[in-house]
């Protein structure tokens, strides 16, 4: 494939392609009168790329901010630019079929009525998720609201306990990791935030989740929902851990979900969460090209503009799917060859005529972080160098750097040094040692916030570019807190009772816990099913056997508690037992809580 020139105007004309009108007003807003949606504000991108912004990062915001309805091809809309992610309409024999209805349901029900404005009122007669995460379920009743008549909902095996769990362990670390990475806090504009890479932004309202009736279990499953033939794929372990792409014979079309994209997609979120299979995800994409690339005319995806063109469509799935092999093979090479993550992430470039294709630049995960991801899944953190295996946590080694350059002021000039020099990244690394030696030192926050700033500016990477900005606005005072949590009640619902128990579980303050024993049973009788709970020594465990409690090998539990799973949600928020029906010493319950801790959702990322 030749080189993309920087004039190559073919994704700005796919993007445009089939456009029907823009939503007007380009605002969306809660039940309160919160925007929780402001298309408009990314108008600034119409401009040249300022000195502040990398150029071609620059090209990608100025594509994913166009907003509106579009039409796919005959009987296929999407509603793109209304939040992070893609909403698809396909027109049944009766209605329309919604696939990925966005992030909040308020922006999703926006979507839904500009669809209905330009092809009628038609009623959706089907739901569609075509993965796990909440960019692609989290705005159901924008379109299905509780009172709405039932309908199939379709989502790929595994869905609803992937759907909750990701973010019910480490969902306060990856809540705050994600202020930095959506860059939610930044101002919009040269500056600071002008996207992500894999669309503008998230939206801010109300998440829910309604459960699906139809599990899509294997690759071949037909279903017809509202007289639409669909085909499935499934790729589970890709770019989310329950994930289907899906063909659309009577439109020659293909949905990739988000397996293919217009960027090179992460392996490892920087917000956290498990390392991805790069060569099952590249594995994936080459049967999608064998199962369906000689039918396809338009292939679309959960993010971005669609490909048009049986030619266009497999040279997208075929560079895709090369590009995640080549990462993974070569990272594994490499790392056999003695390389540790950092050192094949300095090295390790892509073949010219992958490096050329718009479509894989890292707008949204990053050459450098894959590879890492990569190390990580086979080796772990460790590098195998002694030296590494047991050093002093941050702080404590940043005062004893700083106590050898001298101290903080001659750490901060050396920092300076590099940074005029144009070492922008040892220069990091030398401010933040000062900071987190001396982290009221104004001097060193202000030069190490500069450093961020000049890294963020330069860089191609949207996410990599809101990390860096958002560290320098909480360097200079401003927090970048989270919102405060819309969910539904729904998405909690959806929790098994063992998941919830394990969200129990890594909330117990272990080293208070030390010397406390206690049983507790619980029984749902919607359930049939009793889970006995165990604290022993700071750990609290539990088991679950059919049926209601019965004692066992000589087992009294200090307390049974007779409850619903609403009734369990309001006693694990503290929330007291309510009209549970409880036999034996309530005490034990109030000694559990007592010992629960509730993180800090504000914790510090760039100070220690």
């Amino acid at each position: 494939m030749t080189a993309a020139p920087v004039d190559d105007h073919q994704d700005f004309t796919d993007a445009d392609r089939g456009f029907i009108a823009a939503l007007d007003p380009p605002q969306v807003t809660a039940d309160d009168g919160r925007v929780i949606w402001d298309a408009e504000a990314y108008g600034f991108l119409a401009g040249n790329c300022p000195e502040t912004a990398h150029e071609s990062l620059w090209r990608q915001g100025r594509l994913v901010s166009r907003q509106g309805l579009y039409e796919v091809t005959e009987g296929i809309y999407q509603a793109r630019g209304l939040d992070l992610s893609n909403m698809t309409l396909v027109e049944g024999d009766h209605g329309v079929v919604v696939i990925d209805p966005l992030v909040s349901a308020e922006t999703a029900a926006a979507a839904l009525e500009l669809y209905r404005k330009y092809r009628g009122d038609r009623p959706v007669t089907g739901l569609l998720y075509t993965h796990s995460h909440a960019a692609h379920f989290g705005g159901g009743r924008g379109v299905l609201p509780h009172d709405h008549h039932p309908v199939p909902v379709l989502a790929p095996a595994g869905f609803l306990r992937h759907a909750v769990r990701e973010d019910a362990y480490a969902g306060t670390a990856m809540a705050r990791r994600s202020v930095y990475m959506y860059g939610t806090r930044l101002p919009k504009g040269p500056d600071g935030q002008i996207g992500c890479g894999l669309g503008t932004t998230r939206s801010t309202g109300t998440m829910t989740l309604i459960p699906p009736t139809v599990d899509i279990t294997r690759t071949g499953q037909e279903e017809i929902v509202d007289g639409v033939r669909i085909v499935f794929q499934l790729t589970p372990g890709t770019e989310a851990p329950a994930e289907m792409n899906f063909c659309l014979p009577a439109h020659e079309a293909l949905c990739l979900a988000e397996n293919a994209t217009h960027t090179l997609h992460t392996v490892l979120p920087l917000r956290g969460g498990a390392v991805r299979d790069a060569r099952s995800w590249s594995r994936c994409l080459g049967e999608a090209l064998a199962l369906f690339g000689d039918e396809t005319e338009v292939a679309f995806a959960s993010h971005h503009w669609p490909t048009w063109g049986k030619d266009r469509v497999k040279t997208l799935l075929a560079h895709q799917r090369d590009l995640y092999a080549y990462l993974h093979d070569q990272t594994v090479r490499l790392l056999n060859e003695g390389l540790t993550g950092t050192e094949i992430a300095e090295e390790l470039r892509l073949p010219p005529a992958l490096e050329e294709d718009w479509s894989l630049h890292g707008y949204y995960g990053a050459l450098h972080h894959n590879v890492k991801a990569i190390y990580q899944r086979y080796l772990g953190w460790f590098d195998g160098n002694p030296a590494h295996l047991w050093e002093h946590p941050p702080a404590e080694q940043s005062r004893r750097y700083v106590e050898t350059m001298g101290g903080v002021e001659a750490t901060v000039d050396a920092g300076k040094r590099y940074a005029a020099d144009g070492d922008l990244r040892f220069a990091a690394t030398l401010l933040n040692h000062a900071v987190f030696a001396a982290p009221h030192n104004l001097r060193a926050r202000r030069e190490l916030a500069l450093v961020y700033e000049r890294l963020g500016h330069g860089c191609e990477n949207g996410t990599w570019r809101n990390f860096y900005l958002t560290g320098a606005m909480e360097l200079r005072g401003t927090l970048a807190d989270a919102r405060p949590d819309t969910a539904d009640p729904e998405i909690a619902l959806a929790l098994t009772v063992d998941q919830l128990l394990d969200t129990l579980a890594v909330r117990i303050d272990g080293p208070r816990a030390w010397s406390t024993a206690l049983t507790l049973d619980l029984y749902l009788p919607e359930e049939d099913r009793t889970w006995q709970l165990t604290l022993s020594h700071g750990a609290l465990t539990h088991l679950s056997s059919p049926g209601a409690p019965t004692p066992s090998g000589g087992r009294t539990p200090d307390l049974t508690l007779t409850l619903t799973k609403p009734q369990l949600l309001d006693l694990l928020a503290g929330h007291g037992l309510g009209d549970a029906v409880h036999h034996g010493e309530t005490g034990v319950l109030d000694r559990l809580l007592s010992l629960v801790r509730t993180p800090d959702p504000t914790f510090p990322v760039v100070t220690p």
